[in-house]
């Protein structure tokens, strides 16, 4: 299994003119390689994996394999509320050549602890690829019980978390329940820190996607142990973390990213570009930060 850990981005899909921006896919995956980012998310919520079609999902997790080459792990969404369309996608990832996959609860249909018990099954039992869950009750309204959680975590493929319950003693009680080789991923960048306290071995970041150098290098010392130079690069960083989420995080992201000439603004709806107000927090956040 190859190394899970640190710093990556929950990658943004570029777009330009309604279609999926190639090129400048291109450029961010390279950006990121350089600037130290310990692996890539394709097509995760932030990639607007919402609003993408089949096809363009599974081109997306492809093109970014195929970009990255085997530089980093490539860790695929392919989750969704219907298990069968889930294991399609799964699938998809796994012929790819990605590394990992990243399957979030299913949405909307609310199964009970039986339910999601039943669809990882299914999923793990159909391919060969790692699995990491995505457990994000706030979006989902379905929580992964840490009991629930300790019965995946014996099967062989269910390798990790991310983790969005925003609870952070979750972090010890996972670890006490599914063993300190359970990999814990933070979902939220402002408390990465104290999340890597608990037991957690990195971020599936938003915030990396624009400061991909200062998030890698936060979490390198954060999980040596290097508290005091992690508390600075988190003051660095948190007005930036704050920034990415007073309006959907995809669309944060795009703007600062085209402030830096990496990507255009364009979103799918029902997202829809930032406001005034919050472009002005982004442009002095990424200041602070010393990112332009």
């Amino acid at each position: 299994m190859p190394d899970i850990r640190g710093s990556m981005p929950a990658l943004v899909t570029p777009f330009r003119d309604g279609k999926v921006d190639f090129a400048a896919l291109e450029r961010l995956v390279e950006w990121h390689v350089a600037e130290g980012s310990h692996g890539i998310v394709a097509v995760g919520t932030t990639g607007e994996s919402p609003t993408v079609s089949k096809d363009e999902h599974k081109d997306l997790i492809r093109r970014v394999v195929e970009l990255v080459n085997g530089r980093v792990p490539v860790i695929a969404g392919t989750g969704s509320n219907a298990t069968a369309q889930t294991l399609d996608m799964l699938q998809a990832a796994e012929a790819a050549g990605a590394d990992a996959a990243l399957i979030v609860t299913p949405y909307y249909n609310k199964p009970n602890q039986a339910g999601l018990l039943s669809h990882y099954r299914v999923l793990h039992d159909n391919s060969m690829l790692p699995i990491i869950l995505y457990n994000i009750p706030g979006r989902c309204v379905i929580d992964i019980l840490p009991g629930t959680m300790a019965e995946m975590a014996r099967w062989p493929r269910i390798i990790g978390v991310k983790d969005a319950t925003g609870s952070m003693e979750r972090v010890s009680k996972q670890r006490a329940l599914c063993g300190p080789d359970f990999l814990q991923f933070s979902a939220e960048d402002a408390a990465a820190l104290g999340f890597n306290a608990h037991g957690g071995q990195g971020c599936i970041s938003v915030t990396a996607n624009v400061a991909p150098r200062l998030c890698a290098e936060f979490q390198e010392a954060s999980l040596a142990e290097n508290l005091q130079l992690a508390r600075d690069y988190q003051d660095r960083l948190l007005p930036l973390h704050s920034a990415m989420f007073p309006e959907p995080p995809a669309a944060c992201v795009k703007y600062a990213l085209s402030r830096l000439g990496l990507c255009q603004e364009d979103v799918r709806l029902p997202l829809t570009p930032v406001t005034g107000e919050t472009r002005q927090a982004i442009d002095q956040a990424m200041e602070t930060a010393g990112l332009i």
